[in-house]
């Protein structure tokens, strides 16, 4: 049974990628490997942008997809690791875009079901870019998945190491896009 799921995957991704269908993530407020806004970057940690999360949309969705995830990750941090800016969870399968300021828990511009767990700032929602002064660019990946599941199975307290295991366990597609930021 399994072998035959895989073949059929397999056979769909051929022709995704034939048909020139593939899962893509756009913005209108971020274009991939150009400089992110101010008003993107974090406000606190020495940092004094507005945090506003950048409006997201996404079309070419694999059919068997059940939700969606989203996380931003920095892997130019200097703590050997990378750092995880916004962790985002049980994106309802129909949904095909974020807001502006979506990132924002208070505002509440998500579906009721969704997910914003905690990042490396230590809270859960958008964390902007802040990375230290003369350190350079960082790469900020946005990316998105199409995940096989409607929900994995975790609150807002998890942390995104924990939630990325799972995007990874249940992913069907991917795409991303890279915004800069140095300061």
């Amino acid at each position: 049974m399994q072998r035959s799921t895989s073949i059929v995957l397999s056979s769909l991704l051929i022709f995704c990628a034939q048909s020139g269908m593939a899962l893509e993530l756009s913005s209108p407020d971020i274009s991939d490997q150009t400089r992110m806004a101010k008003q993107q970057e974090y406000q606190g940690f020495g940092c004094d942008g507005e945090n506003i999360s950048p409006a997201l949309s996404w079309k070419d969705v694999p059919p068997e997809t059940k939700s969606f995830a989203l996380t931003v990750y920095d892997p130019d941090a200097p703590t050997g690791s990378g750092w995880w800016h916004w962790v985002v969870f049980n994106i309802p399968a129909d949904t095909r875009a974020l807001p502006k300021d979506a990132g924002n828990p208070a505002r509440k511009l998500l579906p009721a079901q969704v997910v914003q767990s905690r990042t490396d700032f230590g809270t859960p929602g958008y964390g902007g870019p802040c990375p230290p002064k003369g350190h350079g660019t960082h790469h900020y990946h946005f990316t998105l998945y199409a995940l096989d599941v409607e929900k994995l199975p975790h609150g807002e307290d998890a942390p995104a190491a924990q939630i990325g295991f799972f995007i990874n366990q249940h992913k069907l597609a991917e795409s991303t896009i890279t915004g800069l930021y140095s300061r």
